[in-house]
C-alpha cells in the first residue's frame, strides 16, 4: 500500500513539469519573487549588519573561512550564527515537508507562511532595535533571517523546480551556457534561467538602493512581496 509521501509524488511531479514548462505558472512566479527577496535579505545581511550573507550559505562558509584567516577584517561569530540559524530552519523546513508529504501545493503554502512571519518578526525587530554589526542585535537579526532563509531553502529543494533554487545560482548560470545554442547546446530552459538571474540581481541592486533609508525598509520589502506573492499562488487542495 503506498504511504503519504508516495499518495503525494505524482501531484509534486505535475507541479514541478508545469512550473518548469511556463514563466506564467504561478509556483514559477512565486520562485521569482522570492529569488528577488533574496537580493533584498542578502543586501541587508551583507551591507547593512556586516559582510555575512544569511541566504546564500556558499558564500558565508567562504567568509567564515576568511574571517578564521584573519583577512579582511571580516567576522567571525556572524557567519557562524547564521549557519547555526539556516541549519535550525532547513531542519524545520525538513520536517515541514515530512508531514505534508502528500500535498505539495499546501507544504509550500505552509512553508512560504513561516518565512513571512519570520521576516515580519525580522523587520519589526529592525525597525525598533538600532541595529549594529557585530553586537547581540546584530546578530539576533541575522539569526532570524537566516532561520527563515533555512525554511525556505529546505522547502524549494524539495519542490525541485529545476534551476529555481532562489539563493544561488551558480548552475543556474552553467546550464544556461552549457545548454545555450551559441555551444552547440538546445536553448531549453534559457527563459526560467535568465529570469532567475535578473531576479537576484534586481533584488541585489533594490536592496542596495532601499539601506539607504534604513534595514527595516527592504526587509518590509522583501515581507510584504513574499505575502502578496503567496496570496497570488492559491494553491490547489
Amino acid at each position: 500500500m503506498a504511504g503519504p509521501a508516495s499518495a503525494g509524488e505524482p501531484d509534486r511531479q505535475a507541479l514541478i513539469e508545469e512550473a518548469a514548462a511556463s514563466l506564467s505558472h504561478p509556483l514559477t512566479r512565486m520562485l521569482l519573487v522570492l529569488t528577488f527577496t533574496t537580493g533584498l535579505v542578502d543586501g541587508v545581511s551583507y551591507l547593512g549588519i556586516g559582510h555575512v550573507f544569511t541566504a546564500n550559505m556558499t558564500g558565508n562558509i567562504v567568509l567564515l573561512g576568511f574571517g578564521i584567516a584573519g583577512s579582511g577584517g571580516l567576522p567571525v561569530l556572524a557567519p557562524v550564527v547564521s549557519l547555526a540559524a539556516f541549519l535550525l530552519g532547513a531542519g524545520a523546513g525538513g520536517l515541514l515537508a515530512a508531514s505534508t508529504a502528500a500535498r505539495p501545493r499546501h507544504h509550500l503554502a505552509l512553508a512560504v507562511t513561516a518565512e513571512i512571519l519570520l521576516m515580519a518578526i525580522a523587520t519589526a525587530f529592525a525597525a525598533a532595535v538600532a541595529i549594529r554589526p557585530n553586537s547581540l542585535s546584530g546578530d539576533t537579526l541575522i539569526a532570524v533571517l537566516a532561520l527563515a532563509m533555512g525554511v525556505r531553502n529546505a522547502t524549494v529543494r524539495k519542490i525541485a523546480v529545476p534551476d529555481m533554487t532562489t539563493t544561488v545560482l551558480t548552475m543556474t548560470l552553467t546550464g544556461l551556457a552549457a545548454d545555450a545554442k551559441l555551444f552547440g547546446g538546445s536553448g531549453t530552459g534559457s527563459a526560467r534561467r535568465i529570469a532567475a538571474v535578473g531576479s537576484l540581481l534586481a533584488g541585489a541592486i533594490a536592496g542596495g538602493l532601499a539601506l539607504k533609508l534604513s534595514i527595516a525598509v527592504p526587509l518590509a520589502a522583501a515581507f510584504a512581496l513574499a505575502g502578496i506573492a503567496l496570496l497570488a499562488y492559491r494553491p490547489r487542495r
